[in-house]
């Protein structure tokens, strides 16, 4: 009996030692082809079509060099400026002195205004453009310019080839309350006239953006951009992201007409302390591109 039982234990030992080694191997082969260290993998996706730039007016009560500060914090480096504090004084000594400062800091100046065309006095037209000139810029963001402003305004397009976007501001602007009250009246003039739409002014003025982007199509210069909670009241604005305006629908329709220009925030609402709606604006703006698979590099 004695040799058989040893013959017995024998084999159990081989089974086990047989598993214990074939789990070694294993084991070794997935060592040997794991990474020692998780490797870092990038952001991936295509560089956004769509500019973000900030509007000025959005920090109207602070000074030209807290501004400079908040964009750079905000990493964003791209103005439309307006003259309001001493952002872009009128003056043309002080407006010199302002250039240079965003010049020093790396920021760009695409465009100034709201700029307003109240009256069709040909020297006050003409000053309007030779301050944007002096500033180098070459879109004026113009507010509520009057219809007998407009054959001045293209006869200075055309003269110092400066581009107007004609700003709709809703229901309570006479002349243009939505962007397509101003392609009506700038039907047939010079195509350096055109448009910016003010999306939440449009809205409450019951315009469609999306429709109203696509028929504005290569005559679209600049938008600028909020959020509201009720598209028919102008004091339900709140941070971009918060509010019921499509803004991935917006964004995709500025890409399918490959617009050009930027999409200003202009945030008007806690002018004490704006930063924490912008910083949250910008946030949903990048995350929204970031979810259609572009990257918003910062």
């Amino acid at each position: 009996m004695a040799p058989a039982m040893k013959n017995h234990i024998s084999r159990r030992n081989f089974l086990q030692t047989g598993a214990v080694a074939a789990a070694s191997a294993a084991t070794a082969a997935l060592v040997s082809t794991t990474p020692s260290q998780a490797q870092a993998v990038p952001a991936s996706g295509k560089p956004s079509p769509i500019k973000l730039g900030l509007c000025s007016y959005t920090f109207r009560d602070f000074t030209r060099a807290q501004l400079i500060g908040y964009m750079k914090q905000l990493h964003v480096y791209d103005l439309n400026c307006k003259d309001v504090k001493d952002h872009l004084p009128m003056d043309p000594k002080l407006e010199a002195q302002a250039v240079a400062d965003y010049a020093a800091a790396g920021i760009r100046l695409h465009a100034a205004g709201a700029i307003y065309f109240r009256t069709d006095s040909e020297a006050d037209i003409r000053s309007k453009f030779e301050y944007v000139k002096r500033a180098g810029i070459g879109v004026i963001v113009a507010g509520d310019p009057t219809p007998d402003s407009l054959k001045w305004i293209e006869r200075f397009v055309k003269e110092y080839d400066i581009r107007i976007a004609i700003h709709n501001h809703g229901p309570e602007d006479k002349f243009f309350p939505s962007p397509f009250d101003v392609l009506k009246a700038i039907k047939g003039l010079d195509p350096r006239i055109g448009v910016c739409i003010d999306i939440g002014h449009a809205a409450r003025a019951n315009a469609n953006i999306v429709e109203a982007i696509n028929a504005t199509g290569s005559r679209l210069y600049d938008m600028h951009v909020k959020d509201l909670t009720d598209m028919t009241s102008k004091e339900s604005q709140v941070p971009v992201g918060e509010g019921v305006l499509p803004f991935r629908e917006i964004f995709q329709a500025l890409i399918d007409i490959k617009y050009q220009g930027f999409v200003d925030l202009e945030y008007e609402i806690h002018g004490d302390d704006p930063m924490p709606g912008v910083i949250e604006s910008f946030a949903f703006m990048r995350g929204v591109l970031d979810g259609m698979g572009y990257l918003t590099r910062v």
